[in-house]
């Protein structure tokens, strides 16, 4: 049985200092709890419905987890669905830890990105261009936010990120940094390396100066039409689209 105290506790992880303070975090929906079930990711709580446990019996753990097998409408009293006939579950946060870049490799760093929707869909580019890894400067939104969970698809089990100072940590790591400008190179004339950083700057004020410093190459989208201005999600499936492409065409894949 869900105690009052378990769901207050759940609940409790809809705000990022309680997720900080408890060091946990909860998904919701088949989709992600499902993804979640099958990484590497400790989960301690696990509360879903007689129709989830059908569907996904073999995805259940045996031991290590609190189970919770719940109506549906207490497990909606639980997240932030309004509906949800599935599941939900908590899992530990896991520890800030710092990754090499190596020179055949793609990364996207995001500076200032403070939409959880916006974060939650470059984790999606990200996994669906196999691109594993995500610096986030430490003004970006949270990872665990539950909206960017939502917006990731499930894509969050399969992205390594680290929070840092960027400025510090590209002049120290990167070698070539490709940042996106509106007075950038046209996007198709650019000869991509093997590997390097995709940087996106934030939603209404693009990279700041410190970070801009850094840029190897500043690119941009070429724009055919009158919109002032692409979402930082789209810019950035675009620009990984043609590295992806350049590589193809080029044999650096």
């Amino acid at each position: 049985m869900l105690s009052k105290n378990t769901l207050k506790f759940i609940k409790s992880l809809q705000q990022k200092k309680f997720r900080k303070q408890e060091q946990s975090f909860f998904v919701e929906g088949a989709k992600n709890v499902t993804e979640l079930l099958q990484s590497d990711f400790e989960i301690s709580h696990l509360v879903f419905t007689e129709k989830y446990a059908l569907e996904n019996h073999h995805l259940i753990p045996s031991s290590g987890v609190a189970l919770y097998e719940v109506s549906q409408k207490i497990l909606e009293s639980a997240g932030t669905f309004q509906s949800n006939d599935s599941a939900l579950a908590v899992a530990k946060i896991k520890d800030n830890v710092e990754f090499e870049l190596k020179s055949t490799e793609w990364v996207i760093a995001l500076d200032d990105i403070r939409d959880p929707g916006n974060l939650g869909t470059i984790i999606r580019v990200a996994d669906w261009y196999g691109i594993s890894k995500l610096l986030l400067s430490n003004e970006s939104a949270d990872f665990y936010n539950p909206k960017v969970l939502h917006a990731s698809m499930g894509s969050f089990t399969r992205v390594q990120f680290y929070y840092t100072d960027l400025s510090a940590y590209l002049s120290r790591k990167a070698k070539f940094i490709y940042g996106a400008f509106l007075n950038g190179k046209n996007l198709y004339d650019v000869e991509f390396e093997e590997g390097g950083v995709i940087l996106m700057g934030n939603e209404s004020k693009g990279i700041s100066e410190s970070v801009s410093q850094l840029v190897t190459q500043k690119i941009t989208i070429p724009r055919f039409g009158h919109a002032e201005s692409l979402n930082v999600g789209i810019a950035t499936s675009i620009i990984c689209d043609n590295v992806k492409r350049h590589a193809h065409l080029t044999g650096k894949k």
